[in-house]
């Protein structure tokens, strides 16, 4: 016997073999357990989500030699009939092919003849939208008022080409496309039944390819079964979409976690020697920062069927959550822009170094190791935050004070560079009391015997080098007594999920660094009311300095001339201080 393929030898046979599609299961069983059938049903969605499988199935149900039911029993003349195309009563029409007014005419001619073999005559008409308008016109009296014997099973991918007086006489029926993990699990249930041994991500990387559509991820299953020579591995399969490597994605992460920008370009030419197509590329970046993200939301249990997922927590513990959404919106806007770029791998190095080079205002600074030609240049560079007007644009604030007018520099000044004229336009102005980023130079280490008592907590948190929820511990905490070796630190109550066991490990390592101790207890308390710490403070500090912009901006004349001429009113939540 020839070869099968997986799409046809695993087409379902039952309402329940059906994956996905509930919504049209649970109506269309219903109608047929109750007999409240319609006698016209319109199924439309995408390419291989079943509207012909559930159509096929719907006809057997119909007809079953057992009774109508949502369980026709497989076994019976007009079941087999059914599953091997070839019953009688059951008039497949492809309407591409078919297209001609003649053609529907000559169909409907034995509408009005009872059925040869079964309880009713189904015509399945699939691709309906291809008929002609003349079609519809002869084919609109025979479906509002078919014959009792008779049942219309309409199939589509284009809805919207049908005539509403069409649309208005069937029941609907629209057939989601289906999830990428449900996808990945029928696959890897067809091939455990086969017995051809797979890998969970190169399942991943099918089912995302089918786009939604199960006929098209099982036929290439059967192209990546050919391709592997009888096992599905994740090489053989990004070598035959030409997809990426998910661990090539993994590592520019890596790189740009470590701020290492010779690894980064290197990876870069990597990709290009591999013909890499570096929007795809960006997508997959996208996904996989979407998924740290995730993760640092809810690490328990997001992602339990993602085949990296242990990388991508061990990125999600390294990176802060701020830094990662940053990365998030320059990828998306990268993406977008990549098709301005004159080359494509210029544009994507571009995007690159745009996450190496901006990064949130909270975090510390980190060495960036760029590579140079000249031998005498630096190794590594710091890497600065933006300035506050950079900041305001991203953040996408609406309003912000227009810089000062400053005079032209004369024919004997020297022209100011492109920092000085970033720094002169936006002058970044420091707050000493703002808890600023910890230095990238660690304070000398003091022995604990000789640390002035009582610790100064706002002080240390500024000192210690943390970052992400570790750091938001720290901020959140307040230092109730020091006793020897034991620091008693009490908890704001609404930030008790942070303490964390990698949480608070990463704050211990960092106090005995600062403190220059390696036998250090922290004892943690929930208090009962509201803390000092150093959060709250900042907090009230960036309030009042968000409503002293307000006064400024209410109390400024041309401000005040405007709302008095046009009647206007300031919108007091757009405010932002240009220091926050």
């Amino acid at each position: 016997m020839s070869y099968q393929v997986l799409a046809r030898r695993w087409r379902p046979r039952t309402f329940h073999e059906l994956v996905g599609q509930e919504h049209v299961v649970r109506a269309l069983t219903n109608a047929l357990d109750h007999d409240r059938l319609h006698h016209a049903f319109l199924f439309t969605g995408t390419r291989g989500v079943g509207k012909t499988t559930i159509s096929r199935i719907f006809a057997k149900s119909l007809n079953c030699e057992r009774g109508v039911s949502s369980n026709p029993c497989g076994e019976c003349g007009a079941c087999r009939e059914v599953d091997e195309g070839r019953f009688v009563d059951l008039i497949e029409v492809d309407a591409a092919s078919r297209t001609k007014v003649e053609d529907t005419r000559e169909l409907l001619e034995n509408v009005q003849y009872a059925p040869t073999r079964g309880r009713y005559k189904v015509y399945l008409i699939d691709e309906v939208h291809m008929l002609s308008a003349h079609s519809f016109n002869a084919l609109l009296k025979t479906l509002e008022e078919p014959p009792p014997h008779v049942k219309f099973l309409l199939a589509t991918t284009d809805p919207q080409k049908l005539p509403v007086t069409i649309l208005s006489r069937c029941l609907q029926f629209n057939l989601k496309r289906l999830p990428t993990g449900l996808i990945a699990q029928h696959l890897a249930h067809i091939l455990e039944r086969e017995g051809i041994a797979c890998d969970a991500a190169a399942l991943e990387l099918l089912a995302r390819a089918g786009e939604g559509s199960m006929r098209d991820a099982l036929s290439l299953l059967d192209q990546a079964i050919a391709f592997g020579g009888g096992r599905v591995s994740l090489e053989a399969v990004s070598a035959m979409l030409g997809s990426l490597d998910p661990r090539q994605v993994l590592g520019l992460i890596e790189a740009l976690a470590s701020g290492d920008a010779a690894v980064l370009m290197e990876q870069v030419m990597e990709l290009e020697r591999a013909a890499a197509d570096f929007e795809g590329v960006l997508a997959e970046l996208i996904t996989r920062l979407q998924r740290i993200a995730l993760l640092q939301a809810l690490p328990e249990t997001a992602g339990a069927d993602w085949p990296e997922r242990e990388a991508l927590c061990a990125l999600a513990a390294r990176l802060a959550p701020e830094e990662v959404q940053l990365w998030y919106q320059i990828a998306l806007h990268g993406r977008r822009d990549l098709p301005l770029s004159p080359e494509a791998r210029g544009g994507f190095e571009m995007v690159l170094l745009r996450m190496l080079c901006f990064r949130p205002l909270e975090e510390a600074e980190a060495p960036v190791r760029m590579p140079t030609t000249s031998q005498a240049a630096p190794a590594a560079t710091p890497r600065q935050p933006p300035s506050a007007g950079v900041r305001a644009v991203l953040a996408g604030n609406g309003t912000a004070a227009a810089p000062a007018h400053r005079p032209a520099p004369t024919r004997a000044d020297p022209a100011p560079t492109v920092a000085q004229s970033a720094a002169s336009a936006h002058p970044l102005r420091p707050e000493p009391d703002v808890l600023p980023a910890p230095s990238r130079q660690p304070a000398p280490p003091v022995p604990l015997a000789e640390a002035p008592l009582p610790l100064d907590w706002q002080q240390a948190v500024r000192r210690l080098e943390l970052k992400g929820v570790a750091l938001q511990l720290a901020l959140n905490c307040q230092l109730e007594a020091r006793q020897g070796n034991t620091l008693r630190l009490l908890l704001e109550p609404s930030h008790v999920h942070m303490r964390t066991p990698n949480a608070e490990r990463q704050l211990l390592q960092a106090l005995e660094r600062y403190l220059g101790t390696s036998s250090l207890r922290l004892e943690f308390r929930a208090a009962q009311g509201e803390l000092d710490t150093p959060a709250r403070q900042q907090a009230q500090r960036l309030a009042e300095r968000r409503q002293a912009a307000i006064e400024s901006i209410e109390q400024d004349p041309n401000v005040r001339a405007l709302c008095d001429t046009f009647d206007a009113q300031i919108r007091t939540e757009s405010i932002t201080p240009l220091d926050s």
